[in-house]
């Protein structure tokens, strides 16, 4: 991957957490973006989110969904880019597995 395309990953990743934190949805305020892959031709960028609180995972996807127009033209107001990527979000689900691999873990040392 190039460096430009390293360089516009951690600049959306930063730019999609504060249009979240900005947002009037509660819901959207506990999203936390684990990362962002741009494609080489900049066309789509897949965000890769998890949650914090106990909500509703498909509820959170839905509100992402509808906002996904607006989160995009917020990001074409604040990154000098002349294309804003289309955005896919992605459930992340690395955390999660960790924390049962690592209950799993404590289980068996218990034992």
């Amino acid at each position: 991957m190039s460096l430009r395309i390293d360089r516009y990953n951690s600049t959306f990743q930063k730019v999609i957490s504060q249009i979240l934190m900005e947002t009037k949805n509660q819901k959207l305020k506990s999203v936390v973006l684990t990362g962002v892959e741009i494609t080489n031709d900049l066309s789509y960028a897949k965000v890769y989110y998890t949650v914090l609180d106990n909500v509703d995972k498909k509820e959170i996807k839905d509100s992402l969904e509808r906002n996904k127009s607006f989160i995009r033209g917020q990001i074409s107001k604040r990154v000098d880019i002349r294309h804003t990527p289309e955005l896919r979000f992605y459930y992340d689900e690395s955390i999660e597995y960790g924390e049962k691999i690592e209950k799993l873990i404590t289980d068996i040392n218990t034992k």
